[in-house]
C-alpha cells in the first residue's frame, strides 16, 4: 500500500489543467483529496469528472489571496477529514499586461497587472502555506510542495511578472523549508516543483497555431528541450508524489526540475 494511503490532500488551483493532473495522482494512490478553487463551476466540472472515474474529490470555493477564506478553507478540511498531511500550491497564472512582447517595451508594462501576476504566484501561495502549516505544525507532520518555473530559473522573455513571481517563489520554498525544520523539526518538509514547457489553456495560442501547427515561439523552446517535445501533465506526477511520500523524509527545500532537459542545455 503505498504511504499516501489515507493522507489528507489539498490541492490548490485543483481546477486548472496541471492542477487536475495533482489531483488525479493524489486521489489515485488513496489520499482524500481536496481542492480549492474561486471558480465554484469549474471546480463541480472536475469533482463530477473524477467521480465517473471512480474518484472522490471534495471542492472548496476559496480564493487563495483572500486570508479570511484561505484560513476558513483549513478549518473545513479539519472538520471533515481531521487533519491535512499535504499542500499542493498549484494556484498561479499571468496576466497579458505584465509581460513585454516583441512590438513593446518595459516602459510599457502595466504596473497594476505586474502586482497582481506577483501576487497571485507569490502571496497565492504563501498565504495558504502559512494557513495549512499551523495544523502541520501541531500533528507534528507535513508536507508542502509549490510549483514553479523554468522561469525562476533563467528569466524568459516576455514573461517579466510571471518570471520574477516565479523566482520568488523559489526562494520563499528554500527559506520556509529551512525556517519549519529549525523550530518545527524534521516532520515538516517543503519542497517545490519547476515544470518546462506543458500546453494548457493559458499558453496553448502563444505555443500553437489553431491547426496544432507551433508558433515560432513554441519552436524556439523545442529547439531548446532536449527530448524535444512538450510535457504532458500526467509526467509531473511522479514527482510529486516522490516529494510527499514518507520514504523521501530527508528530501528538503529543494527545487525539482521536471523540463525534458530544457535546464541543463545552453543551447549549443
Amino acid at each position: 500500500m503505498s504511504s499516501l494511503a489515507n493522507k489528507v490532500a489539498v490541492v490548490t488551483g485543483g481546477n486548472g489543467t496541471l492542477g487536475n493532473a495533482f489531483v488525479r495522482a493524489l486521489s489515485q494512490t488513496g489520499a482524500r483529496v481536496f481542492i480549492l478553487g474561486r471558480n465554484e463551476e469549474k471546480s463541480a466540472k472536475v469533482v463530477a469528472d473524477f467521480a465517473r472515474e471512480g474518484l472522490t474529490i471534495e471542492a472548496i470555493r476559496c480564493d487563495v489571496l483572500e486570508e479570511e477564506q484561505v484560513n476558513a478553507a483549513v478549518d473545513t478540511v479539519l472538520s471533515k477529514a481531521g487533519r491535512v498531511d499535504i499542500l499542493v500550491n498549484g494556484a498561479g497564472g499571468n496576466r497579458a499586461g505584465a509581460t513585454v512582447g516583441p512590438d513593446s517595451s518595459i516602459f510599457e508594462l502595466g504596473i497594476d497587472d505586474f502586482r497582481k501576476v506577483n501576487d497571485l504566484n507569490l502571496l497565492g501561495t504563501v498565504i495558504p502555506s502559512i494557513a495549512f502549516a499551523k495544523p502541520m505544525v501541531e500533528q507534528g507532520s507535513g508536507c508542502i510542495v509549490n510549483i514553479s518555473s523554468m522561469a525562476a530559473l533563467l528569466p524568459i522573455s516576455r514573461v517579466v511578472g510571471y518570471s520574477a513571481a516565479k523566482a520568488a517563489v523559489d526562494n520563499f520554498t528554500r527559506w520556509l523549508a529551512v525556517e519549519l525544520a529549525a523550530k518545527y523539526g524534521e516532520g515538516i518538509r517543503v519542497n517545490a516543483i519547476a515544470p518546462g514547457f506543458f500546453i494548457a489553456e493559458q499558453n496553448r495560442r502563444l505555443l500553437t497555431e489553431e491547426d496544432g501547427s507551433l508558433t515560432s515561439r513554441g519552436e524556439t523552446i523545442i529547439s531548446q528541450t532536449p527530448l524535444k517535445r512538450f510535457g504532458e501533465p500526467e509526467e509531473l506526477m511522479s514527482t510529486l508524489l516522490w516529494l510527499c511520500d514518507d520514504r523521501s523524509s530527508f528530501v528538503n527545500g529543494i527545487v525539482v526540475p521536471v523540463d525534458g532537459g530544457f535546464s541543463a542545455f545552453c543551447g549549443v
